[in-house]
């Protein structure tokens, strides 16, 4: 088996195309977050979901705007990251987003596995979150 082929194969593992039905709920992909493996990151955007959406629409243009209105006023903390849900890369992002100081390793390797799953959809694509325990 190829490196490519693997690849795809664990990319279909957790992002999963929906279904005309599923569609029409108002999103197109489901992501299947892997909880037990960022359990900080994890915790927090469920939590987060209680309150903001669970779709990101991914928008990559502005995400460091959404950034900074989402990060202003809080400051920066040694070895820990201030995760924001819903992510700067969603238009959803940006002010009132949730956000949360959770270990830098845990968001780290959090925010670099959901770039990577998200890394072939374009811009406008509506991707749902769900915890994978």
């Amino acid at each position: 088996m190829t490196v490519a082929t693997l690849v795809g194969c664990l990319v279909g593992l957790f992002a999963v195309h929906t279904t005309q039905a599923e569609a029409a709920t108002g999103y197109d992909v489901t992501l299947n977050f892997p909880f037990y493996r960022y359990p900080y990151t994890g915790d927090h955007v469920r939590d987060a979901m209680a309150g903001h959406p669970s779709v990101c629409t991914i928008e990559r243009d502005g995400a460091e705007e959404r950034r900074e209105q989402s990060l202003a006023g809080i400051p920066t903390k040694s070895v820990y990251d201030r995760d924001e849900w819903p992510m700067a890369k969603c238009e959803e992002g940006g002010y009132g987003a949730s956000v949360r100081y959770v270990p830098s390793s845990d968001n780290r390797g959090a925010g670099a596995w959901v770039g990577n799953q998200l890394e072939s959809y374009p811009d406008g694509t509506r991707v749902k979150f769900v915890m994978s325990y």
